[in-house]
């Protein structure tokens, strides 16, 4: 287990936006190495609860550390896509006070350089969020269609020299197989004819595989559409995000609850009738200065609440 330190984003600002009832029961839907569920337990009065969601073997391994002595706190490994079911085991359907998501990948498994998800450090082309199961990224790059992962580059990567990145990447295992990331860094490096400014030209490569290895954006679609199940009449939704693609799920999501069901131009109904499901709570939150300052991490990340009705 990596011993990187984790540096948790907007820590005061989710946490705030969060806990509207220290009774309440509340779900960290991304535990990573616990910073936002020890500020909650902070919050929470001896009758409140919080459970913890986490894929990642290390992750578990932290929680049990941190918080074995904590009965207020649960911890279960698995995608937050199964959040109906891990809530409704409880018996909490529709009775959580906060659902908080804190999406990306965290500090110690970017650093740690045997879970391969950094072009930075060279390691086993992993990049599973959870090690024990699905495709490995060397695995699904050794079998994938060009064609596919031309797909995977563009839309998850948003890289627009995705196919002559795919084009190399099949020609470079024809020769040998891609299974470090020094080696995937380095062919899609060579791949792209137009470097940007303060950014190494395989980022977007390693984004866009990492998103389809551990079907990221699916899973958030997922857990966006239960949250309006189990989220109480005033519960809260926070979620940060790092990149456009989250971002903007996100945000059409809520969007979409707050206007209600799309009905015909000039259907004459009663506000009631529209159906809406949340409401936004305040305006979208980014880091501050002082924060990117000691964490660039936090360059990229954007906070967005919303409530039930």
């Amino acid at each position: 287990m990596s011993d990187s330190p984790h540096q948790t984003v907007l820590l005061n600002e989710a946490v705030d936006a969060l806990v509207q009832d220290v009774d309440g029961f509340y779900v960290d839907g991304t535990f990573g190495r616990g910073g936002h569920s020890a500020r909650i337990l902070e919050r929470l009065s001896e009758k409140g609860r919080l459970l913890g969601i986490d894929k990642d073997a290390d992750a578990i391994a932290v929680a049990h550390e941190r918080f074995a002595s904590d009965a207020r706190f649960e911890i279960a490994q698995g995608s937050f896509a199964a959040l109906a079911e891990l809530v409704g085991a409880r018996d909490m359907t529709g009775k959580v006070q906060g659902l908080l998501l804190d999406l990306g990948v965290s500090s110690p498994q970017l650093d740690e350089a045997e879970r391969g998800f950094s072009f930075l450090n060279d390691g086993p082309l992993d990049m599973r969020m959870d090690r024990s199961s699905g495709q490995s990224a060397a695995e699904w790059l050794a079998g994938a269609p060009e064609a596919e992962i031309a797909r995977v580059l563009k839309e998850y990567g948003e890289e627009r020299f995705g196919k002559r990145m795919a084009r190399a990447l099949v020609a470079a295992r024809a020769e040998q197989p891609i299974t470090r990331t020094s080696q995937l860094a380095e062919i899609v490096k060579a791949a792209n004819p137009a470097w940007e400014k303060g950014k190494h030209p395989a980022t977007r490569a390693f984004q866009g595989i990492r998103i389809h290895v551990n079907n990221e954006l699916s899973d958030l679609e997922a857990i966006l559409a239960q949250a309006l199940t189990v989220l109480a009449p005033g519960g809260r939704l926070v979620v940060i995000s790092f990149h456009s693609l989250e971002d903007r799920l996100v945000k059409r999501f809520i969007r979409r609850q707050e206007k209600g069901q799309p009905l015909p131009a000039g259907l004459p109904v009663r506000d009631e009738q529209l159906d809406r499901t949340l409401k936004s709570v305040g305006k979208a939150v980014r880091a501050s200065d002082i924060e990117v300052g000691a964490n660039v991490r936090s360059r990229s990340a954007i906070m967005r609440v919303a409530e039930k009705l």
